[in-house]
């Protein structure tokens, strides 16, 4: 029963008062609704609103994207509940430590390594090909065909300086370039708004047809086990669209890695993730009725990487594109920002527990920020951007970040029940429905995953047993103060 022992929230509190693992608090409400915006608009809104209206829900895109708010915003509640109640550094993971225990919880960091790291990685990819796109590069400097890919180098090396030199100086880089994406959001809304034509929005709600399917391993894990046959449009085909454009909010959750860095973070945490959901899913929903409205469901130019700038060259309005592209560049800036500060974190955290290398958790004596791991994460996610096909490996982001999502939620339950005396400035209401929901919700858009997708990530945690069987286990900070607890009668350190 040792790899499910817990530690207290008091002593995780406690631990982020040594002198040598002490973050500078920074933050406020603001630079935490900042992180979360600038995370979750990124390539989603420019790339899903139009494919997944074209493939699965047409108009009613639109309501996809609000049933995806929804089961984005039963999470936020419970990492709002657990941030406020304990304010450390490395969010999922840090809550699991508190409620499921350590095994759990290494699990959750191992898993949050997947969805931070892979993730910033595959947007800096991104970032750079819009980049190319925008000025025109050499293909070989930046893009889809440069091998390796120096554009998604740089940016990644570059923002790994950022973040080793303050919290603070990546928030007001973050608050930036968020400010620029929201408005070029705000164009493309409020332009397109003189090119819509009612005619496309009938039906809002197309009539149900089969779908085509994945077969063998790419078929989803729901079709694997039941035989179920996929449908698009119709009210199945909503739902369809909501599991993939649940995926266009990941990144929500990073708000609350932030928590030990935050002036006050009971108030300010519950804040910056809610309010960015909410935010994000006013613009998701604006921009989807819009580009449904430019341009009609069933064109093929919607199923395109780019199905923004298509519907205003539909309607004569080319120049939009380079203002869209400018928004694309700032907006994925600031996603692998985000991602990668988060991964810091996680890492952090885990360092200081004892699980990686406790070295690795030192704190700058100037910056006060975790250098070390900025500066590996940094590097590794630059290699991993510059060097990898990450095509395939980028839908292991979205399982990851699932899985978090459930743990976390059924967390809120647990610790409500171990230690209904904590104080909770924030608390989410209606317990156990709540999170219960929030677990079926993530769940049932796990299900829709592909075979494949579930292998792979089933190899991912086994190659993360054998690290902490191998190290963490032995070096975990907990796990040596348990063993050299007094046996004959002594006073056992607080494990709940």
């Amino acid at each position: 029963m040792d790899l499910f022992r817990t530690k207290s929230v008091e002593r995780s509190i406690e631990e982020t008062d040594e002198p040598e693992h002490k973050l500078r608090k920074e933050l406020s409400a603001w630079d935490l609704t900042f992180f979360g915006v600038g995370v979750v608009i990124g390539t989603g809104i420019f790339v899903l609103t139009g494919q997944q209206a074209h493939l699965n829900a047409g108009p009613s895109i639109v309501i996809s994207f609000i049933v995806a708010g929804i089961a984005c915003g039963l999470a936020g509640l419970c990492y709002a509940e657990f941030a406020s109640t304990v304010p450390v550094a490395g969010s999922a993971y840090t809550f699991s430590y508190a409620t499921l225990g350590e095994f759990i919880a290494w699990i959750i960091g191992w898993d949050l390594v997947l969805e931070l790291a892979l993730g910033a990685a595959v947007v800096a990819r991104g970032w750079s090909a819009y980049l190319q796109d925008l000025f025109d590069l050499p293909t070989w400097l930046a893009g889809d065909d440069a091998k390796p890919d120096i554009g998604a180098i740089a940016i990644v090396l570059a923002l790994t300086v950022i973040g080793v030199l303050g919290t603070k100086l990546s928030g007001r880089f973050t608050g930036a370039l968020v400010i620029i994406k929201v408005t070029v959001v705000s164009f493309v809304v409020i332009a397109g708004l003189f090119f819509i034509k009612w005619s496309n929005y009938k039906p809002f709600v197309p009539d149900s047809e089969p779908a085509a399917g994945g077969k063998g391993a790419d078929q989803t894990l729901l079709q694997g086990i039941f035989g179920v046959d996929p449908t698009a449009f119709g009210a199945y085909g909503i739902i369809a669209a909501a599991s993939v454009v649940f995926f266009a909010y990941i990144g929500f959750d990073i708000v609350a890695t932030s928590a030990e860095e935050t002036k006050n973070p009971q108030r300010d945490v519950p804040r910056g993730i809610l309010g960015s959901l909410a935010i994000c899913t006013a613009l998701y929903v604006a921009v989807s009725f819009v580009i449904t409205g430019m341009l009609k469901y069933s064109d093929k130019r919607m199923n395109t990487a780019a199905p923004l700038a298509e519907a205003f060259d539909a309607n004569g309005a080319g120049w939009a594109s380079k203002i869209i592209s400018t928004g694309a560049v700032a907006g994925l800036t600031t996603v692998v920002l985000v991602l990668m500060l988060g991964q810091a974190r996680v890492l952090f955290a885990m360092s200081r527990d004892g699980l990686l290398p406790i070295g690795l958790a030192k704190v700058h004596p100037r910056f006060g920020t975790p250098y070390r791991i900025t500066i590996i994460t940094g590097v590794f996610v630059a290699v991993l951007a510059g060097v990898v096909p990450l095509s395939e490996l980028s839908k292991l982001v979205s399982i990851g970040t699932l899985f978090a999502f459930v743990l976390v939620s059924a967390g809120v339950i647990i610790l409500r029940r171990t230690r209904g005396d904590l104080h909770r400035p924030f608390r989410v209401p209606a317990v156990p429905w709540v999170p219960a929901l929030s677990i079926l919700s993530c769940a049932w858009l796990m299900v829709n995953l592909s075979i494949e997708t579930w292998v792979r990530f089933v190899i991912w945690l086994l190659i993360g047993f054998v690290v902490y069987f191998l190290y963490g286990y032995r070096s975990s900070r907990l796990g040596r103060g348990l063993k050299q607890a007094p046996t004959d009668g002594g006073t056992v350190p607080s494990v709940e």
